[in-house]
């Protein structure tokens, strides 16, 4: 199994420490344009094998995609961080151009890899890679819903005052601060519904904390997170490799699906050795669907200010 992480950078390299630490893909390429970027963080996080007991090879280096020829798994982390103040969307003229270069060089050398789309506006960003290389709809999948769920169960837990393993649930819809949609009338606790455990305004409070949960980080550090991020992208990227079959919500090409044609945005998938094995269809309720097509439509809205 190998994986290739394109860009270098906090969540990147984080991404491919998370990788590397459960052990289960053999080469790790890690990928950026500073000259001795990748490199260095390579060697960094390569003399910590001994120390944290695993083998997967990791490799930097600077712009030469032939390195990564026939991966299984490509994620793309590139592009400029969103900063103090910034929505994802005023992102989208700097980084469309380095995604598509991005995934046009990751198929020329790997034309059956699976990409894993990180960049922002990343629903924007999934939906450009599949008009740039005319890949299968289930081998291009967005990053979002996986971060966001987990932003969620966080605050859940918060809110319930339990351990985080007591509790699940799930955000669909788009990957930005209005379009993203925490399922609080399905989240649980060890089965029971939350709501049973808190009222609606609390409840209301988790959806919103959730909502906002990347801009807060952002404030409070500067710049984009990246420990949760690469961390969700590697519980995709294992789910990949491991043929797993579990299911994420992800941004990915919806042809009907929901109601929706022709946009990448979140909905529950199954992931497992072909990419996206199933997408997995939940009733939502009137309010939940009037909500999905209003994140959509601001999809749409910022998908049209690319240029193919």
């Amino acid at each position: 199994m190998k994986v290739t992480v394109v860009g270098a950078g906090a969540v990147g390299a984080s991404c491919a420490e998370y990788i590397a630490m459960k052990n289960f893909a053999s080469d790790v390429i890690l990928l950026d344009i500073k000259e001795g970027f990748a490199e260095g963080k390579a060697m960094d996080l390569m003399q910590t094998a001994s120390l944290n007991a695993f083998d997967t090879r990791i490799t930097g280096t600077t712009g030469d995609y032939s390195k990564t020829a026939n991966s299984d798994v490509a994620v793309i982390t590139s592009g400029i961080p969103r900063k103090p103040g910034m929505t994802r969307e005023e992102l989208i003229g700097i980084n469309a151009g380095i995604v598509k270069d991005v995934a046009t060089n990751l198929i020329k050398h790997s034309p059956n890899v699976i990409i894993i789309v990180v960049s922002n506006p990343m629903d924007t960003m999934a939906y450009l890679v599949h008009k740039a290389t005319g890949l299968p709809k289930n081998q291009i999948i967005g990053m979002g819903g996986a971060l966001d769920s987990a932003r969620f169960k966080y605050r859940l837990a918060e809110a319930l005052e339990c351990p985080i393993s007591d509790v699940d649930g799930m955000v669909i819809g788009g990957h930005s601060d209005t379009g993203m949609i925490p399922l609080t009338r399905l989240a649980t606790r060890n089965s029971v519904l939350a709501s049973e455990f808190l009222a609606e305004d609390r409840l209301n409070q988790v959806l919103e904390d959730t909502k906002v949960g990347g801009a807060t980080l952002t404030k409070l550090l500067g710049t984009s997170a990246w420990y949760a991020p690469g961390a969700a992208v590697s519980g995709m990227v294992q789910a990949i490799a491991c043929d797993q079959k579990k299911m994420f919500p992800c941004s990915v090409l919806l042809e009907g699906e929901y109601g929706l044609e022709d946009i990448c945005i979140g909905v529950p998938v199954l992931l497992g050795k072909n990419g996206i094995e199933k997408i997995v269809t939940i009733e939502l309720s009137d309010a939940e669907k009037a909500k999905m097509q209003e994140s959509a439509d601001a999809v749409r809205k910022t998908n049209g200010l690319l240029e193919f």
